[in-house]
């Protein structure tokens, strides 16, 4: 098996917004690869799907408990030992707020919510709060990020 990278754009991605549908479908699949690369591998299925604040919080409230929209909600659906399977959902209009709020392009932020939720479905976790910017996870994250962006 190689790497398959499926992304599916269910939120109004493109139209004259700030990434479009053709670019947004090439920065994911990008961050994603990169991710997995980063690791070793070079066999497995990830899709990304990005959806809207209603979409998104949906999927919050019915597998996670939490009320309202979120960035990214992640599924590992492999077993150990074998290949990583897993789906990645991204809040496209909570990563435009956050890139807003956080003074960085708006590709920078899907790209990062890519990566994470990519790191999510590899088995990586990370605490809540401020330490959640010195852990592993967070440094993986914005190493390969640097690596997809250029920055």
């Amino acid at each position: 098996m190689a790497l398959r990278i499926r992304i599916n754009l269910e939120a109004p991605v493109g139209a004259g917004g700030p990434v479009g549908r053709r670019a947004a479908r090439d920065l994911l699949r990008r961050a994603v690869r990169a991710t997995l690369e980063a690791h070793g591998i070079g066999d497995g299925e990830v899709s990304v799907t990005l959806l809207d604040d209603e979409g998104i919080a949906g999927l919050n409230e019915r597998y996670l408990s939490h009320e309202g929209p979120t960035d990214v909600i992640s599924f590992a659906l492999h077993g150990p030992g074998q290949p990583p399977l897993g789906d990645i959902y991204i809040g496209w209009d909570q990563a435009l707020r956050q890139a807003e709020a956080y003074g960085v392009p708006h590709g920078e932020e899907l790209a990062r919510l890519a990566v994470h939720g990519t790191l999510h479905v590899l088995g990586y976790d990370h605490p809540e709060g401020p330490e959640r910017v010195e852990s592993e996870m967070w440094e993986r994250q914005e190493t390969i990020l640097r690596e997809v962006v250029g920055s």
